[in-house]
């Protein structure tokens, strides 16, 4: 490979990116949201590199081609697995390897990757190395300011500076500290409060890097303001939630020509796409549980959910469900006549 891949440039990188969610970002969302923003730096479920080398690599990665730019992360902690699931994601065409070293759950700790990993970077670091000497795509980590009671200004330094070293040029950093003991993962979005002040603080002190900003960004007002200070922000649960968030990101921040969707413009060119996974087998509950929140905030909101949970799940379902659930919400302008 050559020093010129090694040194893969990141200025095409988007500024924005939608965090990657366990049980949320599959791919029926991720095309979905593709559909909100053309530019939007999308990522999937974190999945543990064992799975990807032993399992059934079609099911757990497999994509649509319009999900690009879409990134993969990967969950683990051995440097020969990790680099071997690299190198399988990055044949699966996927434009970023990501290394998931910021969830903090019981489970993910069991296996020694995730937020406790901010306590080895020289682990991290050489995992990242042999990530980087698989794959030509750049190789990302997504951290936390620090874990327990690790004091984040001097660790958080101490973990990028080290596994920058091992080449990694963009970071992820979630602005609050994981607590691996006596929190949930629940509790800890929560606690201890967000520290957007260390994450600018990284940025000044490492400009050649590339520093994205994660944790409780909920409208891109917000994002912009942060992007004053940073090279990127990653949306998370306000992208899930509110989708329709995304709406205006490609005219605000790629493209002031971008047509902003309404959210009828983008029911209607979901349908095609429910359709072909139908005829695959798929059934409509595992793609409608992802739009519920297309119309928050406008009048029928509350018909659109209440129509798709009640009929998406029974049997024999089509795209007529998500038809009728449009023609409930009561919003003229929001859906084309």
């Amino acid at each position: 490979m050559t020093e010129e891949n090694r040194e893969q440039d990141m200025s095409g990188v988007s500024c924005l990116s939608v965090a990657p969610m366990m049980d949320w970002t599959d791919r029926h969302d991720r095309f979905f949201l593709r559909l909100i923003s053309r530019h939007a730096l999308l990522y999937t479920e974190m999945v543990t590199a064992q799975a990807v080398v032993r399992g059934d690599r079609r099911r757990l990665l497999g994509f649509h081609g319009q999900e690009h730019p879409v990134a993969l992360q990967l969950g683990g902690s051995e440097p020969e697995l990790l680099a071997e699931a690299a190198r399988i994601g990055a044949g699966f065409g996927y434009d970023e390897i990501n290394l998931n070293v910021g969830c903090p759950s019981d489970r993910v700790q069991s296996g020694r990757f995730g937020a406790c990993l901010m306590a080895e970077p020289a682990l991290v670091a050489d995992c990242v190395a042999a990530m980087r000497a698989a794959v030509a795509v750049p190789v990302t980590v997504k951290c936390r300011i620090g874990i327990d009671d690790q004091d984040a200004e001097e660790a958080l330094s101490r973990f990028v500076d080290e596994v920058a070293a091992a080449g990694c040029r963009r970071f992820v950093v979630h602005a609050r500290k994981a607590w691996l003991q006596g929190l949930s993962p629940k509790e800890n979005r929560e606690v201890p409060p967000l520290d957007y002040g260390r994450v600018y603080r990284l940025k000044a002190a490492r400009p050649d890097l590339d520093i994205v900003l994660n944790g409780g960004v909920q409208t891109l007002d917000e994002a912009e303001g942060h992007l004053a200070r940073v090279d990127g922000v990653m949306l998370g649960r306000a992208a899930y939630h509110t989708p329709y968030v995304l709406a205006e990101a490609d005219r605000r921040l790629f493209d002031p020509a971008a047509p902003v969707p309404t959210r009828g413009e983008i029911v209607e060119r979901f349908l095609p796409y429910v359709e072909a996974e139908l005829a695959c087998g798929v059934p409509l509950k595992a793609m409608t549980r992802h739009i519920l929140g297309l119309f928050h905030g406008v009048p029928g909101a509350r018909g659109w959910r209440r129509h798709l949970s009640e009929n998406a799940h029974r049997p024999g379902a089509g795209v007529e469900v998500i038809r009728e659930a449009l023609r409930a919400v009561a919003d003229s302008e929001a859906v084309p006549a």
